[in-house]
């Protein structure tokens, strides 16, 4: 069974105090789940945006990733045909602004064919679910 897993799997893998940490540490350690490319970025602007109670130096977040967390995953990328058939279909899906890149995690994992997507945001990505899509959980 192949598992996607989006940004805030990540980011909560990585940090203690992010809810959810436990569980989203235990299913990135369990098996290899794969994650669209863009969320390596995402989660790095995460960690050193100062967004969240806590802001990491960008050097350690690289480090954090590169050392420990990305050798564990199987990272997916969308051609750029890929990625403007999605935005052509986002009006027809309910995306819009900034749901664009939650779509696009979802258009990655039906393409690396997951079964599940894990998210901390389960209801942004149900907004846009449809049948055949790969089931939208919490890790």
């Amino acid at each position: 069974m192949t598992a996607s897993i989006d940004t805030s799997v990540l980011v909560a893998a990585m940090v203690d105090s992010e809810f959810g940490h436990a569980s989203s540490r235990t299913l990135i350690t369990s098996q290899t789940c794969v994650m669209y490319a863009h969320g390596i970025t995402e989660t790095f602007s995460t960690l050193t945006g100062g967004r969240k109670a806590f802001r990491i130096k960008p050097q350690l977040a690289s480090e954090l990733l590169e050392d420990h967390f990305i050798p564990r995953l199987s990272i997916t990328s969308l051609t750029p045909t890929e990625t403007l058939r999605a935005m052509r279909d986002a009006e027809a899906r309910g995306v819009r602004g900034g749901a664009i890149f939650d779509y696009l995690h979802l258009v990655a994992a039906r393409k690396a064919k997951a079964r599940t997507l894990y998210t901390l945001n389960v209801a942004h990505f149900r907004a846009f679910h449809r049948p055949g899509d790969p089931e939208i959980n919490h890790p």
